[in-house]
């Protein structure tokens, strides 16, 4: 009996040292949003470049990915498996830090490109912890108990998301005072190279933690790898397309056309030049400019129709002949495949192009400086919402659960603008978000702990904040988009679990492919860039509102595919 306690027993000192874990990938990533504004100054870029932070970290993920996918059904042993999740998080981390020192490098050097390769390093030590952290935290105690304890590390991911871009603002203005834009080129970067010495240092305590702890099991699996050889060469063609479509937009920028844009930009700043004189290359701009962009924009929609397509392909072709698909033969982790990309890209793309946004006159004219509250309150919105849906993973009366859905997120709401204010930000702009906040639990209430209902009305929530924004200006708009946050802060687990139910032996592959899907978080954000350097940044809000429709049509025709395969779910 004392054996069967003991496996029921959860390792609350390997618990605490895991979720450490959880909180570097919420804090890097949300940095990533202070980032992106404050290097389009910096290194002088256009929005499309700005947004290559996100490609740089994101795509990682699904490299990192991919490569665990195509050593194990090589080998037929799970890699991960075969360390130990312990040892897999050590490398990581380790792997994490070497990041860390690259980035040091880049900043030393003061090279974007540079800077681009560190956090893609970063990224993929994080894609290594990420893989062998959720199961490790499921094995830390009671199997059913297993969600309380990922949910428990979800909200210290979403803590460290709401902490970043703070602090990261803090290591590149120097400072929480207003800085203009203008003069962000001059500012030292000394600030960002101490902060990457914390973080490096901080992967490595954390891998000497995990390593040197005998109270942290080795966390070895001997789970079968299941065959999926159509699956994965679908999947390495695609990647294979998606960065020959990425390259000639890369090569664009040293272009002869290019270069005489930036040749001519470059002219413009002569004091000395007559304005009519400064009208005439100023057409000149506007001639070459259009062609160049299409072009680009062209092939950009070419990465994105090689994930959409492949993924529609695997699916035709599955339906026809499920040999060798592997996971891929079940619609539900295919369509939910995309959905998880269409959702990261979704929720990545509306905070990274917000800094941008708010630079309009219409939308305050803010100094880059000034918006790291709204990143913080964004960021924020995903923790409220996922603070408010860890509720249901207790074991709690529905009155009691009921009174938490309210207070949860009030309380989560209030530590956000308290922590804003006592980094010296003026939040009084944003106490109005409240009433954002009582909307999304109200959509709480009515979802009724339904993953489908729960995707449709946070879905239609997001869908119509979108709509709100892209047909509005000012503070009216700025919350819509923000409301961006709570609408996607369950989707992830939502999306996630509709997609692997009925998977049966194929759970973990499928679970392998979803998590590849975080891709999106690198591919849409460059897109609406592009899109915003011809349309206006406003108007390329119209990427988010696509991609929150699919996620509707794929939370209502996911309960057809699972009802066919005997497979109910109750969305009265």
């Amino acid at each position: 009996m004392s054996s069967q306690d003991n496996q029921k027993a959860t390792n609350y000192p390997a618990l605490y040292t895991l979720i450490v874990v959880f909180f570097f990938w919420g804090f890097i990533a949300a940095g990533n949003s202070i980032f992106i504004p404050f290097c389009k100054n910096y290194f002088n870029l256009d929005q499309f470049q700005s947004q290559l932070i996100d490609f740089a970290f994101y795509t990682a993920y699904y490299i990192g990915a991919l490569l665990l996918f195509i050593f194990s059904t090589f080998t037929g042993k799970d890699l991960v498996g075969k360390w130990g999740f312990k040892r897999s998080i050590v490398y990581g981390l380790l792997f994490s830090a070497l990041g860390a020192i690259a980035m040091i490098v880049a900043v030393e050097v003061n090279l974007y490109t540079a800077m681009l390769i560190g956090l893609f390093i970063v990224a993929l030590g994080f894609s290594l912890q990420q893989t062998a952290a959720n199961p490790f935290a499921v094995l830390l105690g009671d199997p059913k108990t297993g969600s309380s304890r990922v949910n428990l590390g979800g909200g210290v991911n979403s803590f460290g998301t709401m902490i970043g871009p703070l602090v990261i603002s803090f290591a590149l203005f120097g400072t929480f005072e207003t800085i203009n834009d203008a003069d962000i080129a001059q500012l030292p970067l000394s600030k960002v190279v101490y902060l990457y010495i914390g973080v490096g240092l901080l992967f490595i305590l954390a891998a000497a933690l995990f390593n040197f702890s005998k109270k942290v099991p080795a966390g070895f699996s001997s789970e079968p790898i299941e065959k999926a050889g159509k699956a994965q060469i679908t999947l390495i063609i695609m990647t294979i397309l998606l960065f020959v479509a990425f390259i000639p937009v890369f090569t664009s920028y040293k272009s002869e056309t290019s270069l005489t844009i930036e040749r001519l930009s470059e002219s413009l700043k002569d004091n000395s030049l007559t304005q009519d004189v400064k009208a005439g290359i100023e057409t000149q701009i506007q001639a070459l400019k259009p062609a160049l962009e299409i072009k680009r924009m062209t092939w950009l929609l070419g990465a994105f129709i090689v994930i959409v397509g492949g993924l529609l392909i695997a699916y035709w072709r599955a339906q026809k002949n499920e040999k060798g698909w592997g996971a891929m033969k079940y619609p539900q982790l295919v369509l939910g495949m995309l959905g998880l990309f269409l959702y990261v890209g979704v929720e990545v793309s509306i905070v990274s192009n917000l800094g941008e946004l708010l630079t309009l006159d219409d939308f305050g004219g803010l100094q880059s400086s000034q918006i790291p509250p709204f990143i913080s309150m964004y960021w924020g919105s995903m923790m409220i919402g996922r603070w408010a849906g860890a509720i249901s993973a207790f074991n709690m009366s529905p009155s009691r659960k009921q009174t938490m859905l309210i207070v949860v997120p009030l309380v989560a709401y209030s530590i956000i603008i308290g922590v804003n204010t006592l980094a010296g930000f003026d939040m009084s702009n944003l106490y109005y978000y409240l009433i954002c906040v009582v909307i999304q639990i109200v959509v709480f209430y009515l979802s009724k702990d339904k993953p489908a209902r729960t995707l449709i009305l946070f879905g239609s929530f997001g869908l119509l904040a979108m709509i709100i924004g892209l047909l509005s200006t000012g503070y009216l708009a700025i919350y819509a988009f923000l409301c961006g946050g709570l609408a996607c802060s369950i989707m992830w687990s939502s999306i996630f679990s509709l997609s692997i139910m009925g998977l049966g032996k194929y759970t973990a592959q499928g679970s392998a492919f979803l998590i590849m899907m975080i891709l999106g978080g690198g591919i849409i954000p460059p897109i609406q860039g592009k899109l915003a350097d011809i349309i206006g940044i406003h108007n390329s809000y119209i990427i988010p509102v696509i991609g929150f429709c699919y996620i509707i049509f794929f939370a209502i025709a996911v309960r057809g595919f699972l009802k066919k395969q005997g497979i109910n779910i109750d969305q009265t």
